[in-house]
């Protein structure tokens, strides 16, 4: 696994479908939707949560995207500007089932490919997760700068603008897989019903497809 990396947690958006909820202080199982993200970069050397002002742990930092509500690309740009390291993770906040394993596997499959940009996870219909992958810091900085402004741009465009490795892991069987977001009230439920049920996958299940645009 790669050494030395940041992780940048998405914690934006106006939880609109959540009544208005700040959704990462959601609880899933015995801790909250951040705290099960922050576990699993729990290796990172600096951890930032880029969204609106709430309850983090010492040493995380906090950041806000410009304008508030801006988006993920703006999101990222925030969350760059404490960036050293030159290689980081990408992961949204509401993903309660993600595990430090799963982490390695996309930190692993950008660095066995010195050509991408990125180590994106595709999940088991073949969609990429834009809010779950490894970046390289400066060709993430130098994509930004293409972009400007920031407001408005999806992540679709800035993963257009970069080359890609996409990484897959086994989805886990009848357990809910790492990548399962929680955006609405049933999905919040069912991933509460499911939350002593996810099993930690390891980077040695890693499988990666050559870079692509």
């Amino acid at each position: 696994m790669t050494s030395g990396f940041d992780a940048i947690i998405l914690a934006g958006g106006r939880g609109s479908r959540m009544s208005g909820q700040t959704k990462p202080q959601l609880s899933v199982g015995n801790a909250t939707m951040l705290e099960h993200v922050l576990l699993a970069v729990r290796d990172a050397r600096t951890q930032v949560v880029v969204g609106p002002s709430q309850p983090v742990p010492d040493g995380v930092l906090l950041a806000q995207e410009e304008p508030p509500g801006s988006g993920p690309v703006a999101g990222l740009a925030a969350g760059l500007v404490h960036v050293t390291a030159p290689v980081f993770a990408v992961v949204a906040a509401d993903l309660p089932f993600l595990t430090a394993g799963v982490v390695a596997v996309l930190l692993a499959g950008l660095e066995h490919d010195a050509g991408a940009d990125v180590a994106l996870l595709v999940d088991e219909q073949g969609r990429d997760q834009y809010l779950l992958g490894a970046w390289r810091a400066t060709r993430l900085r130098a994509a930004l700068a293409g972009l400007e402004p920031l407001s408005g741009h999806a992540m679709r465009d800035l993963v257009r603008a970069v080359e890609v490795v996409r990484v897959s892991v086994p989805a886990g069987g009848a357990e809910l897989p790492a990548w399962t977001d929680v955006d609405t009230p049933t999905d919040l439920d069912r991933a509460r019903s499911h939350a002593r049920s996810h099993t930690a996958l390891s980077p040695e299940n890693v499988r990666s497809d050559p870079p692509q645009k």
